[in-house]
């Protein structure tokens, strides 16, 4: 125990948003009843990343005696090497956190909440820079691969597309569509069809196809969109396929807050994918 910095989270303020999660690369922060929580104080750097991403001013950072922070057990925690963890820290603390506009133990009012602020825009500026702009899941990395053959066989057929709906992105669906009745959906981060080799054939056959960003784009928009088709639709299930990187998993909370504002009672089946394209445990989800 020393003390250190760490995050203060304010539950009474806490909407459950859940705009905070991705922005803590190294997996601090969880939803939990509806409400965010420290995970381990073991998983904090105290450098705030997540400050300038609550609507609602609910996480401040404070002094207090507190077990240091793990560079190790994060990288158990997320599955990245301590590297990445590392280039993580060294990134926020030479921006000086995501804290300089939001002073310690200052909890920051709404009107105080802007994209500027957010880690979101930020790494996404950065994504191209360095380690990944701060982000372990954005950081660069070569993926080895046995070679491909030179040559295909005479009978081989090119796989054909499975798809049935138009359009995929979320942001540009309808709330109602013919092709919405008695259908089971398919919510995919945008990243999974390139990891995964067979997507056509095992998500995407008999299925309507949705996809989005869960950190690039707007996450509360596809919460109202996605509530809406469910709500006005006779959806049948729902697999949410997304990737094993922090940030995706705002994929997951998108797709259970939107079954709740629905009101419905929709099967939900999450699918998480490797960088290296297996399909891996979703425990913990």
């Amino acid at each position: 125990m020393a003390m250190r910095n760490i995050i203060k989270i304010d539950e009474s303020k806490c909407d459950g948003c859940g705009l905070c999660v991705p922005s803590c690369a190294e997996g601090a922060i969880r939803i939990v009843d509806g409400k965010a929580r420290l995970v381990s104080e073991t998983f904090c750097d105290g450098l705030g990343a997540c400050l300038g991403d609550c609507p609602q001013g609910a996480i401040t950072l404070e002094e207090r005696d507190a077990a240091e922070f793990d560079a190790v057990a994060v990288a158990a925690h997320t599955g990245h090497s301590v590297e990445d963890v590392m280039a993580s820290v060294h990134a926020n603390a030479v921006r000086g956190g995501a804290a300089p506009a939001v002073p310690a133990a200052c909890p920051m009012p709404p009107s105080r909440f802007h994209p500027a602020a957010s880690s979101f825009l930020r790494h996404g500026h950065e994504a191209g820079h360095g380690h990944g702009g701060g982000c372990p899941g954005s950081a660069a990395r070569t993926i080895q691969r046995a070679a491909a053959p030179t040559t295909v066989p005479a009978a081989a057929v090119a796989e054909p597309s499975r798809l049935t709906n138009w359009p995929v992105q979320i942001a540009l669906l309808p709330i109602r569509a013919p092709y919405f009745a008695g259908a089971h959906l398919l919510l995919a981060a945008d990243c999974v069809p390139l990891a995964y080799a067979g997507f056509h054939r095992d998500f995407v056959a008999d299925r309507v196809a949705l996809i989005g960003c869960p950190k690039l784009d707007d996450g509360e928009v596809y919460v109202k969109k996605l509530a809406a088709i469910f709500r006005d639709n006779d959806i049948q299930s729902v697999r949410v396929a997304f990737m094993e990187v922090p940030c995706c998993t705002g994929l997951v909370r998108i797709a259970h807050r939107a079954l709740t504002e629905s009101g419905k009672d929709i099967p939900l089946e999450l699918v998480r994918i490797s960088i290296g394209g297996e399909i891996i445990p979703t425990d913990g989800f």
